[in-house]
């Protein structure tokens, strides 16, 4: 009895370790956070956002969740511990398809495949004042998505993702800055 209560509770941890929670964890934490926009995209809008680019509408159609944040990253302090959550993030089981480092400023794609397809896809800006996150989960080309990283098209992703849902999506206004 007590052998399948740890076996059980080890599993739930194994299970509570895995991207997706850790993608989870990382979103859930800093949603609330001073100057965070964070968006989870319901299904119903992924057909509106597919149609931003046609490289869009080759991710979106497999797409089961997407999500994104923006976040202020003004100090080293708050860069560095950003950092540091992302390469745990992309350390556990992902391909680092594109980094490009630059003292604390980080630009990553990272992917999670299983077999010939690319099941989850995390782009991770930060340029010392804002930091954002981009990230895919579905089934997508392999071929595509390294095509897409070779040629930078994941870079300003987030910003036209963001654009699409002020504009399509009535009540939501952009931020004056």
């Amino acid at each position: 009895m007590i052998k399948n209560i740890l076996f059980s509770l080890s599993m739930l941890f194994i299970a509570s370790c895995s991207s997706y929670n850790s993608i989870d964890t990382f979103y859930n934490a800093h949603k609330n956070d001073n100057h965070v926009t964070a968006v989870r995209v319901p299904n119903f809008m992924l057909s509106l956002i597919s149609n931003i680019s046609p490289e869009m509408n080759s991710l979106i159609g497999n797409t089961r969740d997407l999500r994104y944040m923006q976040f202020s990253s003004k100090t080293a302090e708050k860069t560095t511990f950003l950092n540091k959550q992302m390469n745990s993030i992309t350390g556990n089981s992902f391909i680092e398809v594109y980094r490009k480092n630059e003292n604390l400023k980080r630009n990553i794609v990272s992917i999670r495949e299983k077999k010939n397809t690319v099941k989850e896809i995390l782009i991770y800006n930060n340029n010392n004042e804002k930091g954002s996150f981009l990230y895919f989960n579905g089934n997508f080309d392999p071929v595509k998505v390294r095509e897409m990283a070779k040629n930078n098209q994941f870079e300003n992703l987030g910003n036209n993702l963001i654009n699409q849902i002020n504009y399509s999506t009535p009540g939501i206004k952009q931020e004056q800055q």
